[in-house]
């Protein structure tokens, strides 16, 4: 075979994968840029001055405020802070929203897409305000209906007016809006593999102490050391002690200083890497309120920061991981 053979074999064999690349279904294009005009031009800028973020809806209205630069808070759980990427989502959101096309201005015909009147009983519409540290707007948006992203080219949509006029619009961008506070907070207290917490000591009101530890064998369970006698224990109560942090959240949250109901018990727990965590409930009605701090190495110093300060209302169920009694892990009699 020459040599001018082989380059023509070789230029088929390339014009050939060439083809096959071409032909190939591959991962969709990203949508393209809009040429639609902003919503609100330069709106970026003066974010900056940015101080309150209000969601008003029919049924009440959710508050965020600005603390320092990156720390934004809710007011209505105490101030606690919000999850930094719901702000950015909102905030970018709003700085990138096109409108694309003129829908109705036709009053009667707003609440067909959701932009009534936000204050209407029943209404479906939200009124989103961006406020500078005057109460000024810097942007403000009656939000309706909105249509989700289910192609990787198919921008998301969603209908929009200004509160001061019936003209409806339909904007492309993605614009979450949340009226719950709950999905604002990061409402996960901590999340700690049972295997690691090694000995519990409990101090209940009214009680004897109570002190559970493992044994040396790695798959060894909790056990109670003290008191010496105990009746015949239930594995799985025991086991809800050691797996007290695990993807432990709150249902609500004050201030420490402000933790209601009357202090039930108090809790010791020893964790491998050297954590040490301290566990105080109160009780009021059937709701069980916590605070926790850390001792130890940099693990205990981020649980603190994080628990700093704080009271959670965790489930009720908790009570027998962080507050048990002697005869919360005695196995129950069959009936």
């Amino acid at each position: 075979m020459d040599r001018r053979t082989l380059i023509l074999l070789g230029a088929g064999a390339v014009a050939t994968v060439g083809g096959a690349l071409l032909l190939t279904p591959g991962e969709a294009p990203p949508p393209p840029a809009s040429a639609s005009p902003l919503a609100f031009p330069g709106l970026a800028a003066r974010l900056a001055e940015a101080r309150v973020i209000e969601v008003r809806r029919h049924d009440g209205t959710l508050e965020i405020r600005r603390e320092d630069a990156d720390r934004w808070v809710l007011p209505a759980k105490a101030g606690h802070p919000v999850r930094p990427e719901r702000v950015r989502e909102v905030l970018v959101g709003l700085t990138e929203l096109r409108l694309t096309e003129p829908r109705t201005a036709n009053p009667e015909m707003l609440e067909r897409l959701g932009l009534e009147d936000p204050a209407q009983a029943g209404a479906t519409s939200s009124l989103l305000r961006v406020l500078d540290g005057r109460g000024q707007p810097i942007a403000e948006l009656v939000v309706g209906r909105r249509r989700m992203r289910v192609q990787g080219n198919v921008p998301e949509t969603v209908n929009v007016r200004r509160p001061a006029e019936s003209q409806a619009w339909l904007a492309e961008g993605r614009l979450p809006l949340d009226g719950d506070p709950n999905l604002w907070i990061d409402r996960d207290i901590a999340s700690i593999p049972r295997d690691r917490v090694r000995a519990a000591a409990v101090s209940r009101a009214g009680e004897p102490p109570l002190v559970l530890r493992r044994g040396r064998d790695p798959e060894a369970g909790l056990a109670v050391v003290e008191p010496a006698e105990t009746p015949e224990l239930d594995e799985l109560s025991l086991d809800e002690v050691a797996r007290a942090f695990e993807f432990l959240t709150f249902l609500d949250v004050r201030r420490a200083a402000d933790i209601p109901g009357a202090r039930i018990a108090e809790a010791r727990f020893e964790l491998t890497d050297n954590l040490r965590i301290l566990v105080t409930t109160h009780k009021e009605g059937e709701e069980l309120w916590a605070t926790l701090s850390a001792e130890g190495d940099e693990e205990a110093r981020q649980l603190g920061a994080r628990w700093s300060g704080w009271a959670y209302q965790v489930g009720q169920w908790k009570e027998r991981a962080f507050a048990p009694r002697l005869e919360d892990l005695a196995k129950q009699p069959r009936p």
